[in-house]
């Protein structure tokens, strides 16, 4: 169990999520992270939309806590934590992020409504082969000739105190991704997502950290600050998350034991196979040249035999045949 003494820890950012963070009161929790990943110090936080992760039934799994809200700019923002590997996880992202697009434009609605989307990943593994721990993903329409990007505009309306003007802005509609690699993050503060990373892989603020609002998650995260209740539950959430990782590790290691054992016994049989094989090809090979050594000296010998026969029809002396063939005395006398 987390030892919780340290002043300056704070809970696991997967059960903020789906507890705490969902209160209106620590908004300023959520926006504090926006604003250092997105790289945008005005992200306002309006509601929290409904998700998979907004349902709090006692068996939801663990391996996946989500929240969405909806910001100041009207995009959507998915923010999800996932804690084992999943095999056909970019293909449930990519389907989860165009849901949200259709599920949030009205049948008959204009096209000019749909909403931006953003989904971002918080990775308890190693995701891909990399060598970053944060990764962005965006839409672009590159000119396959000049390597250009293609640049679109739109005009939109602006308020310059009571007067309304128009400005033109790059269109920015398509879905953006962004992938934390937890346990690639090296400790090393170069920005200020990284503190909040910090915080995330090792559930502590430090007394030097900067980032906007993550004084708010240091006071509003601890684990001393909260009653006896929420300490039962989140306990209780800890217990069960490292449960269901040890079924799924020991999963993993059955289905490595019966594929070691299938595999020896597939290997047994193959080598089995091939050594009759090639002991039916060496027993052909070697058959083949005994017959032919047989069936030579066979021949040579019968050949001798027709040579004696026909020396003693023409009168010579059984001495002089067996001089000349090589044949034994008995075997030629056998011929008369």
């Amino acid at each position: 169990m987390t030892d919780f003494s340290d002043h300056n820890r704070v809970i696991r950012f997967d059960w903020a999520i789906k507890s705490l963070l969902r209160d209106k009161a620590n908004f300023d929790v959520l926006e504090g992270f926006l604003c250092a990943l997105l790289e945008d110090e005005n992200i306002k936080v309006l509601n929290i939309l409904e998700s998979e992760g907004n349902q709090k039934q006692e068996d939801d799994k663990f391996n996946r806590v989500d929240l969405m809200v909806e910001d100041s700019h009207k995009r959507k923002i998915i923010i999800e934590i996932q804690n084992t590997r999943e095999r056909d996880y970019l293909e449930r992202l990519l389907f989860g992020t165009s849901k949200v697009i259709v599920d949030n434009l009205r049948l008959g609605e204009d096209f000019k409504n749909i909403s931006k989307v953003i989904s971002i990943s918080i990775l308890y593994f190693n995701f891909g082969t990399g060598d970053d721990y944060l990764y962005k993903g965006t839409t672009q329409f590159i000119g396959m000739n000049t390597g250009n990007p293609l640049k679109i505009k739109e005009k939109i309306e602006v308020m310059d105190g009571l007067e309304s003007k128009y400005k033109f802005v790059d269109k920015d509609i398509f879905p953006e991704y962004y992938f934390i690699q937890i346990y690639k993050f090296q400790d090393i503060i170069k920005r200020y997502i990284d503190e909040w990373i910090y915080m995330i892989k090792n559930e502590q603020v430090r007394d030097d950290f900067k980032s906007k609002n993550i004084d708010k998650a240091k006071e509003k995260l601890s684990y001393i600050h909260m009653n006896k209740s929420e300490k039962a539950d989140y306990e209780r959430y800890i217990v069960n998350l490292v449960r269901e990782r040890d079924m799924i590790t020991t999963a993993k290691e059955d289905g490595e034991k019966i594929g070691i054992e299938k595999g020896e016994k597939i290997g047994i049989e193959k080598g089995e196979k091939i050594g009759i094989e090639k002991g039916e090809k060496i027993g052909i090979e070697k058959g083949e040249k005994i017959g032919i050594e047989k069936g030579e000296k066979i021949g040579i010998e019968k050949g001798l035999k027709t040579v004696a026969s026909q020396m003693l029809k023409k009168g010579q002396s059984i001495d002089k045949i067996s001089e000349f063939t090589g044949l034994a005395i008995e075997e030629i006398k056998k011929l008369n």
